[in-house]
């Protein structure tokens, strides 16, 4: 029997496409044969990269190039359509087996719906995170796809990292600390990190609820405890407690230094080479100056390579031109505003919302053990920006026979009975998927594309292939996003949140509106 190699769709040829269609090279059983995304540049450059090659005479074929996820719903409906439809080899185009959501966080409820009303639920689907910006849209698409023959998975990326793998066998399967009693998660953001995607970039405001970076930037924190701790992966519903505190310390207006005067842009600040959230410090001096052009200077200038193909000069030049680009009262709307990144703006004078130092707190209801004593958990998460460190997630985990302490590249058990620690040989991975999360990416794609050959290929039935490869069900992702929301508005209300009965009351409020 012939194998079928996977056709993928990537939608939006951001950074977050990038990184997957670079993933998904690396599987031959899949392959990434079209991309949709409005930007014309972007779409183009992303073509030659992954699909069409990277000669200039080459190009698309019909069915491998679109101006927006759109504009691929309305090709794929008329596809089917018409049994006679033939690519330009003249072979049967079959159209594409599975699409990875790589847009914007607003959009991708948008897009799921879309898919949806135009009966295309039968392919499979891989979104970024989050799943959506509400509560409510999370249990939208889980009643739109918890039928659906098809595979569904998220970018709750650090399931799949080679590390992660082997701590949680450690954890649960080996037990090396005995029974676990407590888990401290940290997630270091790092200043200007923060300062790039959080206080200047697409994720400095938070959604009308209240709800921003612990959504944007750590739920797959919050699914990585979940994911260690939970004693099944459809959610059992043991979860007690979620109580959060946090806030916005150090990005707002009262903490602007007074030498800094009225200056709202870092081209034209008085202490800009003093201030080490300088825009000029971070992506020319730490990156373009060095000759790193990728992120975050690719995004702050999509086009860079094209300037540095003239010269060192030209990119600087043009990445100061892009810098430059600010705003006062009267030339924009707040809704324009609010609409695109300000990457040379001041820090202190932006328009961000999110809270820049947040900390969770969960709690388990007991289980009853065997001996017939009970076992509860706890576990807190931290996500702060004040940091060195940039997204190198550390934490320390308390057990009944010892502990482990572990950061993204090592692992150390203590234990009690010999009073010893010992170093956890790690999984060795080429450094270009130690870039992409410890390897989670890459653990990802293939897990996803996993699951769909097996699917395809080998006559598996979904929900088998959905946990064997993925990992969880459509369920468990939709309450791990769940939880994040829980922590939100235990947040913003200063509550400490029951789980059950917040949950229960969720899913009652989706059920009576989808009667309706």
């Amino acid at each position: 029997m012939t194998m079928k190699q996977l056709k993928l769709l990537i939608i939006g040829a951001g950074s977050r496409g990038n990184a997957y269609a670079r993933a998904i090279t690396t599987s031959p059983k899949a392959s990434v044969y079209a991309v949709a995304e409005p930007d014309t540049y972007k779409r183009q450059i992303f073509g030659q990269r992954y699909i069409w090659g990277g000669s200039d005479h080459e190009t698309p074929k019909r069915g491998q190039e679109f101006a927006g996820w759109r504009e691929w719903i309305d090709y794929e409906k008329e596809r089917r359509l018409s049994s006679r439809t033939r690519d330009d080899d003249g072979d049967k185009n079959e159209g594409v087996d599975g699409l990875v959501i790589c847009t914007l966080d607003e959009t991708h409820i948008e897009i799921l719906t879309a898919i949806a009303e135009a009966g295309l639920q039968d392919i499979h689907v891989l979104c970024e995170k989050p799943l959506a910006l509400s509560v409510a849209d999370c249990l939208k698409v889980y009643a739109a796809r918890k039928d659906a023959s098809s595979i569904f998975s998220i970018g709750h990326v650090l399931r799949y990292s080679p590390h992660n793998l082997l701590l949680r066998r450690l954890v649960r399967e080996e037990k090396v600390i005995g029974d676990v009693v407590s888990i401290e998660h940290t997630e270091p953001v790092g200043f200007w990190h923060f300062a790039h995607s959080y206080v200047r970039g697409n994720w400095r405001r938070g959604t009308p609820g209240g709800d921003g970076s612990l959504l944007t930037k750590s739920c797959h924190d919050l699914d990585f405890i979940l994911w260690l701790l939970e004693e099944d992966d459809e959610g059992s519903e043991t979860l007690r407690t979620i109580f959060s505190s946090g806030h916005l310390t150090q990005f707002q207006r009262g903490r602007k230094p007074p030498a800094a005067g009225a200056a709202t842009n870092c081209l034209s600040c008085p202490i800009e080479k003093d201030c080490i959230y300088s825009a000029m410090r971070i992506y020319r001096d730490q990156h373009l100056a060095k000759g790193k052009r990728g992120w975050p200077v690719k995004i702050v200038c999509p086009d860079i390579e094209d300037f540095y193909s003239t010269g060192p000069a030209a990119a600087d030049g043009h990445l100061l031109d892009c810098l430059r680009e600010d705003y006062d009262s009267s030339s924009f709307t707040p809704e324009t505003v609010a609409s695109r990144p300000w990457y040379g703006r001041c820090v202190w004078e932006c328009d961000n919302n999110v809270c820049d130092d947040q900390v969770v707190t969960l709690t388990w209801n007991g289980n009853t053990l065997s001996s017939g004593s009970v076992r509860g958990r706890t576990a807190t998460f931290h996500m702060v920006a004040h940091t060195e460190e940039k997204t190198d997630r550390r934490g320390r985990i308390y057990g009944t026979h010892g502990e482990i302490t572990y950061d993204t590249k090592t692992i150390t058990i203590y234990s009690f009975k010999t009073c010893q620690k010992s170093v956890i040989e790690v999984p060795k991975i080429p450094p270009e998927e130690e870039k992409a999360h410890g390897g989670g990416d890459y653990g990802l794609a293939r897990a996803f594309i996993d699951a769909v050959d097996a699917v395809v290929n080998h006559e598996w039935e979904v929900e088998e292939a959905q946990i064997e490869f993925v990992g969880c069900s459509l369920r468990n992702i939709v309450r791990a996003q769940a939880v994040v929301f829980a922590g939100e508005e235990a947040r913003r209300e200063e509550k400490l949140l029951k789980w059950k009965e917040w949950w229960e009351g969720k899913l009652e409020k989706a059920k009576k509106q989808q009667s309706q």
